[in-house]
């Protein structure tokens, strides 16, 4: 054992310097994976290995093999999706946490994990103004909290029966969400047996949040017509363009009908920490249930996503299941945390929280996101100085939504357009020197830039516009060559 002990000393010493040395150089490597299909699949044995193989042998084919095929979300030039964030604090406890390697399913397994995860999570409620006769929990992803709040709101609409005799008698649920919210409403809404033919999506305004006056009116029409209206999903911060519906109205139509109102803020909801945007959340005392992904935008590894409810009891009532295997004597005593979601087994997720949050403390995290805000309305400034691209949607927080419109053109039809900003988008990531996703608004092929990772600032943003504005005019200049022979 103590050979083994020695030998691991050695590879963790090795390994801990590459992760410094990534960490440093992180910016060197292309953002974008600049492989083909297959090209990782390829170079790695078709079975396993009759004999063992060294650690320095597989860590020189994670080198030569994986690192290539790795698009760097750590990277300061990733302006892409939403960010997944990493930080110093939260890579030690990871570390730490693959070591203890504990799974903490009820408290008796490890209530160092239970009792810290109750903390900081009271911590985090308090920090963000959710009411603090709230709950919270760790769960993996916001995607699986949404669903766990779909599955309470059934289960407490139907006195869970569902969960005790399935679904005769309720199969008119009705769920409501904007046509701009998150695919894993969708996906939630299947799961749970509601059926996706009964996710009904509320057209938005003209700043792309969900229309509330059609809200009620859909919610009336689906009770006059023997439906069940059945829970709401409000999205602080929509995936597309982070638009914000009116929660303070929502609350107050699903207070009058009864109805579960669940408040998605996967990735905004970090911004709340900032006392300039709680107003955003102004009606939550009437919701249910409350998401955001700390894996996101408050610099912890995936996966950690902080869900509060308000009513822990529904939650428990609607997940807890007590084989005579897993029963113990603090039963009824402690928080069992496998009871408050779907998964059994649980990881030590706090841990990495409690460190991120201690180290930085609310003033530096409060720090870091603003300075992301002020970079992401610099960018702002300029497109809408730019002669040749524009906003297509208000700024909204740090993520900036344009599109190239050259000035040079005339008659730009949309689809031309939307091929122009596809074929800027596709040869800035194969450049690897920055990457940026899209989504389509009002049939627009709309460029979105995130500028929320860790490390990244001011020169990052501005290196970024620089060569946005380089690619497209070898862009324009190409297609006026092209026309001209």
């Amino acid at each position: 054992m103590n050979n083994e002990s020695e030998k691991f000393r050695k590879h963790a010493h090795q390994f801990v310097d590459w992760m410094a040395d990534y960490m440093k150089d992180v910016e060197q490597y292309p953002v974008k994976a600049q492989v083909s299909p297959k090209d990782i699949y390829n170079q790695i044995e078709n079975k396993i290995p009759d004999e063992g193989e060294s650690i320095e042998e597989i860590f020189k084919d994670f080198k030569d093999i994986i690192v290539p095929g790795i698009t760097h979300w750590q990277s300061p030039n990733f302006f892409a999706y939403f960010q997944a964030n990493a930080s110093p604090p939260s890579i030690l406890a990871e570390m730490l946490t693959a070591s203890l390697g504990i799974q903490g399913m009820k408290w008796d397994t490890s209530p160092a994990s239970t009792e810290l995860e109750e903390r900081v999570m009271e911590w985090l409620r308090d920090a963000i103004t959710i009411p603090s006769d709230w709950t919270g929990v760790i769960q993996d992803t916001a995607s699986t909290a949404t669903l766990a709040s779909i599955i309470t709101a059934r289960e407490q609409k139907s006195n869970y029966q569902i969960n005790k005799n399935g679904f005769p008698g309720y199969t008119n649920f009705r769920v409501y969400c904007s046509e701009e919210t998150h695919s894993s409403i969708e996906k939630g809404v299947k799961i749970s047996g509601i059926g996706k033919e009964n996710l009904v999506k509320i057209l938005t305004d003209d700043k792309l949040a969900l229309d509330s006056n059609l809200l009620l009116e859909t919610i009336n029409q689906d009770i006059a017509d023997g439906h069940i209206p059945l829970c709401v999903i409000a999205a602080i911060g929509t995936t597309g363009t982070m638009a914000m519906d009116p929660l303070l109205e929502i609350a107050q139509i699903t207070k009058q009908h009864n109805i579960w109102l669940h408040v998605d803020a996967a990735y905004a909801g970090s911004a709340l920490l900032l006392p300039e945007y709680q107003e955003l959340i102004k009606g939550i005392e009437d919701a249910d249930s409350f998401v955001f992904n700390p894996h996101k935008w408050l610099f912890t590894n995936f996966d950690c996503s902080a869900y509060f409810v308000k009513d822990k009891n529904a939650l428990v009532n609607t997940f807890a299941i007590l084989p005579e295997y897993l029963r113990t004597n603090t039963d009824g005593l402690v928080n069992n945390h496998c009871d408050w979601g779907i998964p059994l087994g649980r990881r030590f997720r706090s841990l990495k929280l409690w460190f991120v949050l201690r180290n930085y403390g609310l003033k530096g995290l409060q720090e870091k996101i603003r300075n992301h805000i002020k970079m992401a309305e610099w960018l702002e400034r300029e497109i809408v100085s730019s002669s040749d691209f524009e906003l297509v949607v208000p700024r909204s927080m740090n993520l900036v939504c344009f599109n190239y419109k050259p000035s040079t053109i005339e008659n730009l039809t949309t689809d031309k357009q939307n091929s122009l900003n596809e074929k800027l988008l596709n040869r800035l990531n194969n450049t690897g020197n920055i990457y940026l996703t899209h989504t389509k608004v009002k049939n627009y092929f709309t460029l979105r830039m995130s500028i929320g990772q860790t490390n990244v600032n001011q020169t990052h943003v501005v290196n970024a516009w620089k060569l946005i504005q380089e690619v497209a005019n070898e862009i324009i200049q190409r297609r006026v060559l092209d026309e001209e022979n």
